[in-house]
C-alpha cells in the first residue's frame, strides 16, 4: 500500500519536472544565435528549399498551361485574310465566288479545328502569290504551292500535306513521218554512228592506197588522185556499188578489200535497222516517252513554277506560257513536243479540257510537296503544322484525295 501511494504521488511530480526540463531547454535554444547552433539551421534552409521549390513548381505550371491552350488561342481574334489561286484540283473558284478543291477542303478542315474565321483574296499566279505573302500581304496563302529552297527565303511554309511530282503531258496526234526521220538524222546517236562509219571508210581507203599506189594504177600517181580513188572505191565497196572495173592487186590489199566487204555489209546492215526500228519506235510511241527524251525536244513549261527550275538545273531548253492551258494549245497545235508540270494539276487539266487531244505519261519524276504558305517568322506556324499533321491523318482527308484524284491512301 505505501509503495503504491508513493508511486501514486510520485510520478505527476517527475511529469511535470519532465515538462520543465523541455521548457527550459526549448527557451535556451532559441536564444542561440542560429549560427552558432546546427540544430537551429535546419528550419531556415529547410523553409527556402520549400519556398524555392513552390516558386519553381507555380512558374512550371503556369508554363505547362500556356503549352496546353489550345491551337486557336494563338490566332488573332479577327478575320484572317487567305491568299489563293485558282489551280484544279487543289483550288478550284466557282461561278458564284465559292472555292473547293483539295487544299481548300484541307484549309476548312483545319479551322474547324481552329475556330477562326477567315476571307480569301485570288492572285493571278503563284509567283505574285508568294510575293504577297512574303510581304504579308496575306496570313496564310492556300493553293498549290510547291516548297522550294528560293520560296523558303523569303517566306515559311507549313508540314508539307500532298507529296507530288512533275509529270509530261504530250499529245495524242501521231507525228509526220518526215518529220521522225529528221529528227532520227539529227539526233546525237545517228551522228555517231555514220561518224564512225565514215571514218573507218576512210581508213580503209588510205591502207588501200598505201598498199596499191606502187603496184596498180588505180590507185597510183599523187597522193591527192591516189588517196581519192582508194576511198571513193572503199565507200563504193562499203555500199555495194561498186562496178568491178579496179580494186587491189596486191596480197594485201585484196586481204583488207575481202574483210572490208564483209564488215561493211554487217556494219550496214545493223545501222539499217537501227534507224528502222527508231523510226517504228518513235512513229509508235512518239517522240517523247520520259524524261531522258526532253533534251532533244520542244518544251513548255508555266512560267515562275518550280518546273522552270528543274528544267534549268538540267539544261533543258524551254519555252515559258502564262497558263498551263496555253501551253497545252501550243502542244496540241504542235509548236512544242512536250509540256513539263506538276503530274496531279497536268492530269486534271488535260483530262477536263483536252481529253481527246493530251495525254499525260505515267512517269513522275523530281519528287515536290505542296504546303501552306504564311510570312516568315509566322507566329501561327506551330498551331497551323499541329492542326495539318492531326488532319491528313484523318480518315477524311483520304476520302478528300479519293473524291478529287481517285487515290487511296
Amino acid at each position: 500500500m505505501r509503495i503504491q501511494h508513493f508511486g501514486t504521488i510520485v510520478a505527476p511530480v517527475l511529469i511535470a519536472l519532465l515538462v520543465v526540463l523541455e521548457s527550459m531547454i526549448s527557451l535556451s535554444f532559441a536564444q542561440v544565435a542560429p549560427w552558432n547552433d546546427p540544430f537551429t539551421n535546419v528550419r531556415p534552409v529547410v523553409s527556402q528549399r520549400a519556398t524555392a521549390g513552390r516558386a519553381k513548381e507555380g512558374a512550371v505550371v503556369r508554363i505547362l498551361a500556356q503549352n496546353s491552350l489550345p491551337p486557336a488561342a494563338v490566332l488573332p481574334n479577327r478575320e484572317l485574310v487567305i491568299g489563293t489561286k485558282e489551280a484544279p484540283p487543289f483550288a478550284m473558284k466557282a461561278p458564284d465566288g465559292t472555292w473547293s478543291g483539295i487544299s481548300i477542303d484541307l484549309w476548312r478542315q483545319i479551322t474547324e479545328k481552329l475556330g477562326v474565321k477567315f476571307r480569301y483574296v485570288e492572285e493571278p499566279s503563284v509567283q505574285s502569290l508568294v510575293t504577297a505573302t512574303a510581304r504579308g500581304d496575306f496570313d496564310l496563302s492556300v493553293a498549290a504551292i510547291t516548297i522550294t529552297a528560293e520560296r523558303e527565303r523569303s517566306i515559311d511554309f507549313s508540314q508539307p500535306f500532298y507529296d507530288t511530282g512533275l509529270g509530261i503531258a504530250v499529245s495524242t496526234k501521231s507525228v509526220s513521218v518526215w518529220y521522225e526521220l529528221i529528227a532520227t538524222m539529227i539526233s546525237f546517236g545517228f551522228m555517231q554512228a555514220a561518224g564512225a562509219l565514215i571514218g573507218i571508210s576512210l581508213a580503209v581507203g588510205a591502207l588501200i592506197w598505201l598498199f596499191e599506189r606502187r603496184h596498180n594504177e588505180d590507185f597510183g600517181g599523187g597522193a591527192a588522185r591516189g588517196l581519192g580513188a582508194s576511198i571513193w572505191w572503199s565507200a563504193e565497196a562499203m555500199t555495194q556499188a561498186s562496178t568491178g572495173h579496179r580494186g587491189p592487186k596486191t596480197l594485201a590489199g585484196r586481204i583488207l578489200a575481202i574483210i572490208w566487204m564483209v564488215v561493211s555489209i554487217i556494219t550496214i546492215a545493223i545501222f539499217t535497222a537501227s534507224v528502222t526500228s527508231a523510226l517504228t519506235t518513235r512513229q509508235i510511241r512518239g517522240l517523247v516517252n520520259g524524261v531522258e527524251d526532253l533534251p532533244t525536244v520542244r518544251v513548255g513549261a508555266v512560267k515562275g513554277s518550280a518546273t522552270t527550275g528543274f528544267l534549268d538545273s538540267e539544261r533543258i531548253k524551254h519555252r515559258d506560257f502564262e497558263k498551263v492551258q496555253d501551253g497545252l494549245k501550243e502542244l496540241v497545235a504542235g509548236s512544242i513536243d512536250a509540256f513539263v508540270y506538276d503530274k496531279p494539276l497536268l492530269s486534271w487539266i488535260a483530262e477536263q479540257q483536252f481529253s481527246s487531244s493530251v495525254q499525260v505519261l505515267d512517269v513522275v519524276f523530281d519528287s515536290q510537296n505542296y504546303g501552306i504558305a504564311m510570312p516568315e517568322g509566322s507566329r501561327y506556324r506551330e498551331s497551323i503544322d499541329v492542326a495539318i499533321l492531326e488532319t491528313i491523318h484523318d480518315e477524311k482527308w483520304k476520302q478528300t484525295l479519293f473524291r478529287y484524284l481517285g487515290e487511296k491512301h
